[in-house]
């Protein structure tokens, strides 16, 4: 059955919608072939049936022949049909190519002050017309893109062993602030520890049998961080290891931690007995992408699944579909972010980090549970 999200209306993405120039607006744009307004509108020309974009160099029409339009398919769905000369509908050079030569600009400029209206002039659009069509296409804003690429280089100068204010500078952000900002945003923890791949943090873990074999559970301060199942302890240790490679790692004891224990009996209640999912608090770490996916998937009710596509559509980025499948299967937090509720779009199950054979046990599980019994349990407002 395919979940329905008219309950989750509030956790949708608000999209900014730009709105149509004045009438007197468009026909100055129309008079002067402005380029940068192309995308903003789109006008047809009812003696020819045809719509150009603002820019064209077609002859000029009579003003009383002109209707305009906010998109290239509202134009065609008005039974005009699209210029040879101007190519409103964005094929050819007007298009993809435009978007990579900014997108290669902006990884050319990573470390400079660079602004929308810049980039707009060099794809030859108007400044709202490239945020929406790069956020369509790469799924994420000029402006994001280049925090990512910036996000990037300094995590890799920490590696390589750069100190952390010459890392934020040399990576081209503006101000340590910033980027303490960013870095808490998108890996979790503070600059010094991600160079030292968690040196100064403290993560407790356990390991134990469920329904579906072998987890290990692991938790900072600020919660759940890790949850995985593996046919052996060993192999779950070295992969806590390889994510936080020089975090003080604690093996959990009931007596000094008393709520990963009781976490770990609450999961494998929910996966052994068909008790709710516990609703544990989670350090989830992960770009800003990844972040807004798994959020997502939170919202999710037991028993219900959608597509990948369809989860690309209710986070606001349609076309980002082979991100959004790349983000499932970068979850390290097995079951309490339920990823395994994404489906194929044939309703095939598709892939899962941990085996088919769990991800369709997961399902079975809960489908067969009664919905009204469905409901996230509090968690524990204690750390660890």
């Amino acid at each position: 059955m395919k979940v329905s999200f008219h309950r989750c209306n509030q956790l949708q993405i608000e999209e900014h919608i730009m709105p149509m120039p004045s009438e007197q607006e468009m026909r100055d744009a129309i008079a002067a072939r402005d380029k940068s307004r192309d995308g903003d509108f789109f006008y047809g020309v009812i003696t020819t049936g045809v719509f150009c974009q603002p820019s064209c160099s077609a002859r000029r029409a009579k003003p009383g022949n002109l209707r305009f339009f906010s998109s290239s398919e509202a134009a065609m769905l008005a039974d005009f049909r699209p210029c040879k000369r101007c190519q409103p509908t964005g094929e050819g050079i007007s298009g993809v190519e435009r978007l990579v030569k900014v997108a290669r600009y902006i990884e050319e400029h990573v470390d400079e002050k660079m602004t929308l209206s810049n980039l707009a002039t060099i794809a030859e659009l108007s400044p709202s017309r490239l945020q929406r069509l790069f956020k369509d296409a790469f799924g994420v804003s000029p402006k994001a893109y280049q925090d990512a690429l910036r996000m990037r280089r300094f995590k890799q100068s920490l590696k390589e062993g750069s100190g952390v204010t010459d890392a934020i500078f040399s990576s081209g952000f503006g101000s340590i602030s910033r980027v303490y900002g960013e870095a808490t945003r998108n890996i979790g923890m503070s600059p010094k520890a991600y160079r030292a791949g968690g040196a100064g943090e403290i993560i407790t873990y356990a390991c134990r049998h469920t329904a579906l074999g072998l987890m290990a559970m692991a938790a900072t301060d600020k919660g759940v961080c890790f949850v995985q199942f593996g046919d052996d302890e060993e192999s779950l240790i070295t992969k806590l290891k390889e994510e936080f490679p020089r975090a003080g790692l604690s093996v959990s004891t009931a007596l000094k931690t008393p709520e990963l224990d009781a976490w770990m009996e609450a999961l494998e209640q929910h996966i052994g007995q068909g008790a709710p999912r516990p609703d544990l608090p989670l350090d989830m770490r992960g770009t800003a992408f990844q972040m807004k996916v798994w959020q997502f998937l939170l919202s999710i009710r037991e028993g219900d699944v959608l597509s990948y596509s369809e989860l690309a559509v209710h986070i606001g980025k349609p076309k980002a579909v082979r991100a959004v499948a790349s983000a499932c299967a970068k979850n390290r937090i097995g079951v309490l972010i339920p990823c395994h509720r994404v489906l194929r779009g044939d309703g095939s199950l598709g892939g899962y980090r941990w085996g088919l054979e769990r991800k369709r046990a997961l399902l079975d599980m809960e489908r067969e549970r009664p919905r009204d019994s469905v409901q996230p349990v509090p968690h524990s407002k204690s750390g660890l």
